[in-house]
């Protein structure tokens, strides 16, 4: 049985998340029920990452087994086509060995964390990055970014019903820049770690707002991840401005 990796695109404002669930609609609902229309016995499908309601992709992969060996762009086009009017898109297909996992192969996973710092309230961007109304200082947020970097018990930054084996891992990358706007300064939060924990980016960048609003320096944020108690994480940002923006393989399917 042929097996495909494919790229998802999608908005999550209207998803209770990634994973199947019964009560609410999902991205994999859409994209198992798109391709049922195609094969109607098709497995479930599997994805590198389970992000979260309202969290957003422009590089999730998720992998699915198909009887027919189809040619990867007829395929992206059949699904593209059977997920219309849903805000999901399939922007690669590759065929991949019957072995390979669209989680288990992966060995990185890269999110962006979009921030926008304007008084007056979002309009074309709203549900797609984070508002705070005040100013932000760049430069204390990029010293407590770096306090993040490296292999940690990030067990301060880890929400209470995270299911993962362990509260350490290793952060290859934290790093934030800020970019003008005609109205506002928009602010990037780039993360990059082979996995990562429940919630754990938006506990990164709830307590490095405060950081560059001034209510935390940067050695607070040192100090709270030292603590490894979650009492000590700041806020909890919401999820509009985050994105899955890839999933990295030893061998790139998708070339």
């Amino acid at each position: 049985m042929p097996r495909f990796a494919l790229k998802i695109d999608y908005h999550g404002g209207p998803f209770s998340g990634w994973q199947r669930q019964s009560h609410a609609p999902s991205v994999q609902q859409a994209v198992e029920e798109a391709l049922r229309r195609l094969q109607p016995d098709a497995p479930g499908i599997g994805a590198a990452g389970r992000t979260d309601a309202g969290v957003h992709a422009t590089g999730q992969v998720a992998h699915c087994d198909l009887v027919r060996d189809w040619e990867p762009f007829r395929l992206s086009e059949a699904l593209n086509y059977h997920l219309k009017p849903a805000p999901i898109a399939i922007t690669a297909c590759a065929p991949v060995a019957d072995d390979w996992h669209a989680r288990f192969s992966a060995i990185e996973r890269r999110y962006l964390f979009r921030l926008i710092a304007r008084r007056a309230p979002l309009t074309h961007e709203r549900g797609l990055a984070w508002r705070v109304p005040h100013p932000l200082d760049l430069t204390p947020m990029q010293e407590a970014c770096a306090h993040l970097l490296g292999r940690h018990d990030f067990t301060t930054f880890r929400a209470s019903e995270c299911q993962a084996d362990s509260p350490v891992k290793t952060l290859d990358e934290a790093r934030v820049e800020a970019v003008p706007l005609e109205v506002g300064v928009e602010y990037r939060f780039t993360f990059r770690a082979r996995s990562f924990l429940h919630n754990q980016i938006r506990s990164f960048v709830g307590t490095l707002e405060r950081v560059g609003a001034g209510a935390w320096t940067p050695d607070d944020l040192r100090a709270a991840l030292e603590a490894r108690e979650r009492s000590r994480c700041g806020p909890v940002c919401p999820p509009d401005g985050l994105y899955l923006t890839g999933v990295g393989y030893p061998d790139d399917p998708f070339g």
